[in-house]
């Protein structure tokens, strides 16, 4: 099958990139953008099993290298091991995509149950450590690397939720009660890692590792018609995101065309937070 062609793709070839929780819908864009730039992508999830063989399936695409592994991002021991593996495989990492995270999403029926009165304390935890703690952990073990090469890309994935509240008359019925509960863990985690960005550009500026988020909004992914038509009435584009069109705003952050750019945060979201 040949690959499409990417948004653009500059100088991005043969460079190196892990993306964590690739498995996920965004993981996967993600992992598919970079390759198709020429990108030797390393694909990391929890599944070891499932994350090769969405490399070999990637790789097949492209033409483009590409690795699985099993990566716990709360795991010092799991990053270290997928750092090295990709540096024996790969080379060093120039391209970090810190995407694992748990959310709480409103097409899960079984997430978003609680009222922020008896929103669990694990809860709490489980979220700020995956989501937080993880990209900390990512940031030190493989940010590191960068620092001693001269040279790198670091891209946190935020969320519109880092930048503002979630809209509670969103996720009711149309009797006016909530039928969901966004948490208050989630927006919490991403306003956290936007901080965390502009806190390790900082740091990290003279060495020439860059450090940037992208702050995605909501995608369109099996919602109640009428959640997605309630939550296109707040955009200006009318519409919730495809998964695909963060590609072009991962592959600038990832390249040279953002060489001046680090500590800030880009926003792609059709306009939700510009109301």
């Amino acid at each position: 099958m040949s690959a499409r062609p990417a948004p653009f793709a500059s100088g991005l070839e043969r460079r190196v990139a892990l993306v964590t929780g690739a498995l996920g819908l965004l993981g996967k864009e993600h992992c598919r953008a970079l390759s198709r730039s020429g990108v030797r992508v390393v694909a990391g999830d929890l599944d070891g099993r499932a994350t090769r063989a969405f490399a070999s399936a990637l790789e097949a695409e492209t033409g483009v290298p590409a690795l699985g592994a099993a990566l716990d991002v709360t795991d010092t021991l799991s990053i270290t091991a997928v750092e090295a593996a990709t540096r024996a495989g790969f080379g060093p990492i120039d391209i970090l995509v810190n995407n694992a995270g748990i959310n709480d999403r409103v097409e899960d029926p079984t997430s978003g149950g609680f009222p922020f009165e008896g929103y669990p304390l694990e809860a709490w935890d489980r979220v700020m450590r995956v989501n937080v703690t993880g990209t900390f952990l990512c940031c030190q073990i493989v940010g590191t690397g960068m620092v001693r090469s001269g040279r790198g890309s670091i891209i946190n994935i935020a969320s519109t939720y880092g930048l503002v509240a979630p809209r509670p008359t969103l996720y009711q019925g149309s009797d006016g009660q909530p039928r969901f509960f966004k948490s208050p863990a989630y927006p919490t985690s991403k306003g956290a890692v936007l901080a965390f960005t502009r806190y390790l550009a900082a740091q990290w500026g003279p060495t020439g590792v860059r450090v940037n988020a992208l702050v995605p909004g909501g995608v369109e992914n099996g919602q109640r018609p009428s959640f997605r038509s309630r939550y296109s009435e707040h955009t200006p584009l009318g519409r919730m995101a495809r998964p695909d069109d963060y590609h072009g705003a991962l592959l600038f952050l990832a390249s040279d065309a953002s060489s001046y750019m680090t500590g800030a945060h880009l926003v792609v979201d059709g306009g939700w937070t510009a109301w």
